[in-house]
């Protein structure tokens, strides 16, 4: 493969782990729609990215203080993968376009200002 194209086969990766998730987050059998696990809209969003990057950083400082530790549950890679498929939440929501979410609300979740 070449370089250019390594990025695009991540991302096809970071789809690839939406779908498998969200048969298990938003299965037909529940009544759990993707935009009910962000009460604050994009701010709730930030916060789990937030999160993310700080696991990260633990994961990362744990490593460079000892060669031998590795991740117990979640890769670093997992973890990135996450917070591409996060940003891509991000702007799914920002544009209104997420599963589940209210039209009459903005992009914080607010009830919207009628013109």
């Amino acid at each position: 493969m070449t370089e250019r194209l390594a990025p695009c086969k991540v991302l096809q990766e970071c789809m690839d782990l939406i779908d498998r998730k969200s048969r298990d987050y938003q299965n037909p059998n529940s009544r759990i729609k993707q935009s009910d696990y962000y009460p604050r809209g994009v701010a709730s969003i930030i916060d789990i990215i937030q999160t993310k990057v700080l696991r990260i950083y633990s994961v990362l400082e744990a490593m460079e203080k000892d060669d031998k530790y590795s991740a117990n549950f979640e890769s670093l890679e997992d973890s990135a993968k996450d917070l591409a498929n996060y940003a891509a939440f991000f702007v799914t929501y920002s544009r209104g376009e997420m599963q589940g979410q209210d039209g009459t609300r903005d992009f914080l979740n607010r009830t919207k200002e009628v013109e």
